[in-house]
């Protein structure tokens, strides 16, 4: 059997890579009922496109659970996530979010429980492995909902991202 502190850990990045899988989930399901044109729209002059959204997910999933727990070379350029006007298409620029989003949970799924517990500097913080994955995990939940909310106002749709679920099932002790 394995120890207690295995099975946390274990336990910590299955939850983690389980985390990261929903919302690619919704992210997909929101990308689908988007134009090309409605991905580099902007709610207003200080908020982002969804397009900016993924530039911005793919650059800090890159720094911080490639780049940082792998020690490959941090190649980010931060400002550009936001500054792109008009970049690749939608097939093109998901492609491109999914594969790092694949690279990540790969990253992820193989890490040592020592590299869990090293300490990093990542931007301007000092992180654990589990710190950067939840960093991770954390930063990407918030902005599918800021995908999710504007794809809804520019589409008038549901998302359904929990069509078929019953939600208003309760906890079983």
């Amino acid at each position: 059997m394995k120890n207690t502190e295995e099975q946390i850990a274990n336990e910590f990045v299955k939850n983690a890579i389980y985390r990261i899988e929903v919302n690619s989930r919704m992210i997909k399901k929101s990308l689908e009922k988007l134009s090309e044109e409605d991905l580099w729209k902007k709610p207003n002059g200080v908020s982002n496109s969804v397009g900016n959204l993924l530039l911005h997910l793919s650059g800090n999933i890159k720094q911080y659970a490639i780049a940082s727990l792998t020690g490959e070379e941090d190649l980010r350029e931060r400002d550009k996530e936001f500054s792109t006007e008009y970049g690749p298409g939608k097939e093109k620029l998901a492609n491109e979010f999914f594969q790092v989003l694949d690279k990540a949970k790969n990253v992820i799924e193989n890490i040592s429980h020592e590299n869990l517990l090293k300490i990093r500097e990542v931007q301007a913080y000092t992180l654990s492995g589990i710190g950067i994955i939840m960093h991770v995990v954390e930063h990407l939940s918030y902005h599918t909902g800021q995908i999710a909310f504007w794809t809804k106002i520019l589409t008038n749709n549901s998302l359904g991202f929990y069509d078929g679920i019953d939600l208003n099932l309760k906890n079983k002790n």
